[in-house]
């Protein structure tokens, strides 16, 4: 059964607290400096005034000192952190490179009182001197959520209107690269999500936890969101987001905003981001190769493309390699893949450019669609395929595509996921009424227009090749091309069969994608159920390990890993 709740065993010394009394209650008589670090999302001056208050209820006095109050002006932060020349695109900026330093002028002085705690709270905290340092932290998809309802909060501009293009681009490459900075010192993880019911696992616990997590099989936290295309599969089959709009996109596995949970049962449960358990053991998750060439960034994510009783995706590419990195700022870039977990002969993908495709009229179409509203047909430019259960769609950088409506599409692609280059969206209006923005400039300045007629058939839609089997069980190549750096297998496997695997110095990402489920058991003992629907992380470190089929049926398990 699908759980949108895996969650983990904190290691055996670690330290979990949860209620706003105990929390308080480790921390120091004084005189000391406790600084609580964290991103604009917390709330923060609850969290400052439920600590002071607790405090003083056992004796202790604490002096706040809200760093936020001590930003240069915003009209500085934000030239400090955008470049001029994305100033004027109202879809992206390039990667903020800013230490969370660009935030202040000066710092204030923050000596120790003379007894009691001093206590410096907001982002940017880590900064000052301390003798105790806590994160608070609320996971990125409630951040999200929160500006785009109007409530949220740009970092170094307190006070304002937030928006998303800032959020993800500025925002989140400060706060990430400043957390994983501070990951070897914090002496308290906070993990805020519910204002009320906080929870606190301790600095040396949380990484003796992700230490032993980064050597076993594990499974993040997902989640679902709503688009306007989105179908409803996910509410329909497994039960989840009933009161939503529809299920658009689940996100199995995305580096950047994942998370572990980590506790005994809710009630005393923290989340953790994915990357910080790569931060903090490179080599045991990705592998010395992968690490190497990636650095801390895990580079393949899964996530669910739900258009099951739905609209078609926008047309779309992705940025080519190096536009990604000179204009938007990421190191490598947004290749994807299309597997079809549900779809049909009678269901569509678009992919690639027909071979009589006319780039000038492509444009004038799209432009006009863009500007006054005027319909046009993709597929006079698009070709189509049928998107037939258990097939493989290649998806390079430039590569225009769309899925059609009808289908559940499981994502398997390079970790990249805001740059989605949008030419037609069907003339559809976001949630608001408006028609949904379309940067087709940008769109135009990446499409691959020699990916067009049988060569699209021929490279893009290949056909699946067995390169290892055994009794009751094959392993397949699905889909492999030079200029892609991973590939996606599968494995087949009859009612009770097994099949043994090894990592080899390299990270494994499972998903089942037909029947109902595997037990994965690992060499050093540990074992972990994955369910149908279901996206599991093998750490490098695991080597040597054995898929077995649960249930009555056969199963059916994508792989993908670099390659």
């Amino acid at each position: 059964m699908y759980r949108l709740d895996p969650r983990y065993a904190p290691a055996p010394q670690a330290v979990m607290t949860a209620g706003w009394q105990g929390i308080a209650a480790e921390l120091p008589h004084g005189p000391a400096i406790v600084a609580v670090e964290g991103p604009p999302s917390v709330d923060w001056e609850h969290l400052a005034g439920r600590l002071q208050q607790k405090l003083a209820a056992r004796g202790t006095a604490a002096i706040l000192l809200d760093v936020r109050q001590h930003y240069a002006p915003p009209a500085e932060i934000r030239r400090r952190t955008v470049h001029r020349k994305d100033a004027a695109d109202p879809y992206y900026c390039k990667l903020a490179e800013n230490p969370l330093d660009d935030l202040f002028d000066a710092r204030p002085p923050a000596g120790p009182p003379a007894g009691g705690l001093l206590l410096v709270y907001g982002p940017g905290a880590g900064l000052f001197r301390y003798d105790l340092l806590w994160y608070a932290d609320v996971p990125k998809r409630l951040a999200e959520a929160a500006v785009a309802a109007g409530t949220g909060a740009n970092l170094g501009l307190p006070g304002e209107q937030a928006d998303l293009r800032r959020l993800f681009y500025v925002d989140w490459p400060m706060l990430d690269r400043h957390r994983d900075a501070l990951a070897r010192r914090i002496d308290g993880w906070l993990d805020v999500q519910q204002p009320d019911q906080p929870v606190l696992l301790d600095g040396a616990g949380l990484r003796d936890t992700l230490a032993a997590l980064a050597r076993r099989p594990v499974r993040t936290r997902p989640y679902f969101n709503s688009t306007p295309w989105g179908g409803h599969w996910g509410q329909h089959e497994l039960g989840v987001n009933p009161g939503a709009h529809n299920t658009a996109l689940s996100y199995e596995l995305i580096g950047p905003e994942a998370g572990i949970l980590i506790g005994e049962e809710p009630q005393a449960q923290a989340e953790v981001p994915f990357q910080l358990m790569c931060v903090l053991n490179p080599e045991q998750v990705l592998g010395p190769d992968v690490h190497a060439r990636f650095g801390t960034s895990f580079p393949i994510r899964f996530d669910y493309l739900d258009t099951v009783e739905g609209g078609n995706l926008s047309v779309h590419c992705h940025p080519k390699e190096l536009y990604m990195r000179e204009r938007f700022g990421w190191p490598y870039t947004q290749h994807e893949t299309y597997y079809m977990t549900i779809g049909s002969p009678d269901t569509k993908i678009f992919l690639g450019l027909r071979e009589d495709a006319d780039i000038d009229l492509f444009r004038k179409e799209i432009e006009e669609a863009a500007t006054d509203g005027v319909p046009m047909d993709p597929e006079d430019h698009v070709l189509t395929f049928p998107a037939e259960q258990g097939r493989l769609f290649m998806i390079p950088a430039g590569t225009l595509h769309a899925s059609g409506a009808g289908n559940l599409v499981l994502e398997i692609s390079a970790t990249p996921y805001l740059y989605s280059l949008r030419f037609y969206d069907w003339l559809r209006p976001d949630a608001d009424g408006n028609l949904r923005p379309l940067p087709y400039e940008h769109g135009l300045a990446n499409l691959e227009a020699g990916r067009r007629g049988e060569r699209v058939t021929c490279e893009l839609v290949q056909e699946p090749r067995t390169i290892r089997s055994g009794d009751g069980w094959r392993e397949e190549l699905l889909g492999a091309l030079d200029e892609m750096f991973y590939e996606v297998r599968r494995y087949a496997l009859d009612v009770g069969a097994s099949a043994r695997d090894d990592t080899s110095g390299r990270f494994h990402v499972l998903n089942v994608v037909e029947g109902e489920g595997v037990t994965v058991e690992t060499e050093a003992g540990d074992r972990h159920e994955l369910a149908y629907a279901e996206t599991l992380t093998v750490p490098a470190a695991v080597g040597r390990y054995r898929l077995r089929a649960a249930g009555g049926g056969p199963v059916k398990v994508v792989k993908a890993l670099v390659r």
